[in-house]
């Protein structure tokens, strides 16, 4: 597969400030190859090889992501790789959001220390991340306004050390709303939003407090933003689908993926710049290149077919996570994610016990839940370890209650 997909069948996006080009699939760096607790740093290093090789030229990254290491992680590989500075384009963030009050000299040093770790001497693409998360405007004026680092973060890019400067996108609309009315003043060279196919209309009915792609996308296109897109899989749940609705996708596309439908969907609106991809193991650096050499856009029968899969599985009760991890760590040990996504796997693979206790098969299928779950997560992090202490509500960008949901899953698993 890879010799037969090259850099010149990559889709590219022109960047309408910058006039330059970027390939339409981005690697995000917050979820790496790990090996006995560590990051793999050979696979990250092979990993962006093949993607640089394969015209991928958009890499996203973060102080805080993968436990601190991401950006170091990321320095090493594309030093490794051999591939000359211009050729590539580096986004990273100012990701000073823990803890809350993070003061103005604080966020200077990790600005600077993104520098160091990258190996470059300016940025490509930086952004003021998850803006509105966990205390909405209040919390961005403290992080980015009364602090002087938007300010400080303008004359940077005056100064050419960075060359587009955004912001990505999470929970409060009103930060949102408020950033975008104010684009004649900082004018933000591309905002980046979660966006796929159940997020373009059915981010409420997976979270009341979430707010629909479709307007993010719409209010940005009409100002002339460009879209940097995250979480296209929705942290991997479009990844793997039930198998009726596997079986719907295949069945016009027997030769492609079913992550390859996201991708799809979210390549096919213009304004998108280029789309992250956490690309973990090789075979999903493989397949999602394959997917954008070139990118085929959706056709109007097949948005349809998506539109009514995103219905599908909003009804679903699934739990949003994204798996982007900002709720940890919990202080009593509880994997978040992990528990999370055990669970909507089970609604997936249809493997949950019946509500109806007096079903025939509900002993069984109770007693391979509990089973399956104690076989995916360590003692240590199950959803019982759980004390409703509240510390990852304020982080959780999905406005998941968290304990609340906990606590069910707990109630569960001791029926």
């Amino acid at each position: 597969m890879a010799e037969k997909t090259t850099s010149q069948s990559m889709t590219y996006r022109t960047s309408k400030t910058s006039g330059r080009k970027v390939s339409l699939l981005g690697y995000g760096m917050m979820r790496l190859p790990m090996k006995d607790g560590k990051i793999d740093q050979q696979m990250v290093n092979e990993e962006v090889r093949f993607a640089l090789d394969h015209g991928v030229n958009y890499f996203d990254t973060s102080p805080h992501y993968s436990d601190n290491l991401s950006e170091t992680s990321l320095g090493v590989a594309l030093q490794a790789s051999g591939y000359p500075r211009e050729s590539y384009h580096i986004a990273t963030k100012m990701s000073n959001f823990d803890p809350p009050e993070w003061p103005r000299e604080k966020s200077i040093e990790m600005y600077h220390r993104s520098f160091e770790l990258l190996h470059t001497d300016y940025i490509d693409y930086y952004l003021l991340h998850a803006v509105g998360i966990g205390g909405g405007m209040e919390r961005f004026r403290k992080r980015f306004v009364d602090n002087g680092m938007l300010d400080f973060l303008v004359k940077e890019r005056e100064a050419g050390r960075i060359r587009q400067l955004g912001f990505s996108y999470h929970d409060d609309i009103t930060v949102f709303d408020w950033l975008l009315a104010n684009h004649d003043k900082y004018h933000w060279d591309f905002v980046q939003i979660e966006m796929n196919y159940v997020d373009w209309h059915y981010a409420k009915e997976m979270n009341p407090d979430n707010t629909s792609a479709e307007y993010l996308y719409s209010e940005c296109e009409k100002r002339g933003i460009q879209n940097v897109m995250m979480e296209p899989l929705l942290g991997g749940r479009l990844a793997k689908l039930p198998a009726v609705c596997e079986r719907q996708l295949k069945s016009r596309r027997p030769d492609e993926s079913i992550p390859s439908w996201a991708f799809r969907f979210c390549g096919s609106h213009p304004n998108v710049l280029t789309m992250l991809s956490g690309m973990t193991q090789m075979e999903n650096v493989v397949d999602n290149v394959k997917t954008c050499s070139p990118l085929v856009p959706c056709s109007d029968e097949e948005l349809e077919l998506l539109e009514s899969i995103a219905a599908r599985l909003a009804s679903s009760h699934s739990i949003p996570c994204s798996k982007c991890r900002y709720c940890m760590p919990c202080p009593y040990g509880v994997d978040i994610p992990e528990n999370f996504s055990y669970y909507n796997n089970c609604i997936t693979n249809d493997s949950l016990p019946p509500a109806d206790e007096t079903s025939p098969d509900y002993a069984a299928r109770q007693e391979a839940f509990v089973n399956g779950y104690h076989e995916a997560l360590n003692p240590e992090n199950l959803a019982t370890q759980c004390r409703s202490c509240r510390a990852c509500l304020p982080k959780c960008p999905q406005h998941i209650r968290i304990p609340q949901q906990l606590h069910r899953l707990s109630t569960m698993l001791r029926k």
